[in-house]
């Protein structure tokens, strides 16, 4: 009686092009990143609550992952340099990949709206009058970090972003 037994390995095959072949490199365009709303949505004598929204678009035909997006943001009226809030959107992996981690897949040719509501404490009368000035001027800057359609495939992408509202 003869026993046979096997193991059978499956997963991703690594192509690597060399540079005559360009059909195993894949190009990604970068991401198109829009600030779509900046403003005080709310102001009490305490604190002071803060929309932001982001739209980002994907010019790409294929999927990509928006793992996170850092920003900060500034009241030029107030301050250039000092920032006035800032954060976080998504969450990146550390180490091996996590289940249930807050990114974002953005599909070929579309966009998608990330938005965040900041609240920040009283810090001083001359801040809050440039909060309840609703011509005021901000300054935000920032970095997307994404990839393509897998988070082991492909590079990490780096988009940093600067507005002026």
């Amino acid at each position: 009686m003869a026993i046979l037994a096997g193991i059978i390995i499956v997963g991703p095959t690594l192509q690597v092009g060399t540079q005559n072949e360009t059909s195993n490199i894949t190009l990604v365009e970068p991401l198109q990143v829009e600030l779509a709303n900046l403003s005080v949505s709310k102001i009490s004598e305490r604190i002071a609550a803060i929309d932001i929204a982001f739209k980002i678009s994907n010019p790409n035909p294929r999927a990509v992952i928006v793992q996170t997006m850092d920003y900060q943001f500034y009241a030029t009226a107030y301050s250039d340099d000092e920032q006035i809030a800032g954060g976080e959107i998504g969450s990146r992996p550390t180490g091996m990949v996590e289940f249930g981690s807050n990114y974002y897949v953005l599909l070929g040719n579309n966009a998608i709206i990330l938005k965040e509501t900041i609240t920040i404490a009283e810090d001083g009368a001359e801040l809050w009058k440039v909060l309840r000035d609703d011509s005021t001027s901000w300054r935000v800057t920032g970095a997307v970090f994404y990839n393509l359609s897998s988070m082991t495939s492909g590079q990490e992408n780096e988009l940093r972003f600067e507005f002026i509202k």
